[in-house]
């Protein structure tokens, strides 16, 4: 049985790869609105809908020629799949067109010929050549790369996130083995202390606590900062604000 995993690694990119991420990121939100309107305009017009696709938009537009193919034509797919989730259940919504400040940053792009692979520390995408990359994990063996989603959050920290197909077992699938019942009490505690009826306790990390103190640490930052100023912009990516 096939399944799929994906991982995400935190990319380096150089001025001119980063300059090509956000011309990648731009086109495609471009013709995913541009497809957006026409098809919404035709079924306003004749009640119909015809597959577009972005050959036909490169004419008009020839800056499109400029990124990677793959991304634009997964742009094609993912707006394909919306709109019929509209019209086979209305709940879904209708696709909404993409904002350059609120949208996600982010293009897809797939495995062709070899053409994205893992090599010395660096990932090669098409048309960015290599990019340095951190994998803090190890691929296993028998992993075959489909896709990579390459992505940039709001601190403006690059990702990239590789799709692997392998062949997944049957306890893998979610199979698993037949055991017999163990029966575990749990007692919580006031405090969310949990302590369970074998002797053990619970050893929370307390992730959000330590969260917090560091962000409260980083706003008294902000507010010591001139608004403004380079120190400012800098600090107000450390937190993520718009």
């Amino acid at each position: 049985m096939k399944a799929q995993r994906a991982y995400r690694f935190r990319l380096y990119p150089d001025r001119e790869q980063e300059t090509l991420f956000h011309k990648t990121f731009g086109c495609c939100r471009f013709l995913y609105n541009r497809m957006l309107a026409d098809k919404k305009e035709m079924y306003e017009k004749t009640g119909k809908t015809k597959r577009l696709t972005p050959a036909g938009y490169k004419k008009e537009y020839p800056w499109l020629k400029e990124v990677d193919s793959l991304a634009l034509a997964n742009v094609q797919l993912h707006l394909e799949a919306a709109y019929n989730r509209f019209f086979r259940d209305e709940k879904a919504g209708f696709p909404r067109f993409k904002s350059k400040h609120r949208s996600r940053k982010s293009y897809t792009t797939n495995v062709v010929n070899g053409n994205i692979r893992l090599e010395g520390g660096c990932l090669r995408l098409p048309k960015a050549g290599k990019v340095k990359i951190r994998c803090h994990r190890e691929i296993p063996e028998g992993y075959v790369l489909k896709s990579v989603t390459v992505s940039m959050d709001r601190s403006g920290k690059y990702y990239a996130s590789l799709l692997y197909e392998y062949q997944a077992s049957e306890n893998q699938a979610g199979i698993k083995d037949r055991k017999e019942a163990e029966i575990l009490g749990i007692d919580l505690a006031m405090r969310g202390m949990a302590v369970f009826s074998d002797g053990s306790r619970a050893e929370y990390p307390m992730y959000y606590r330590s969260a917090q103190v560091r962000l409260a640490r980083e706003q008294r930052k902000l507010s010591r900062c001139q608004k403004g100023s380079r120190n400012y912009e800098k600090q107000k990516r450390k937190l993520s604000l718009p």
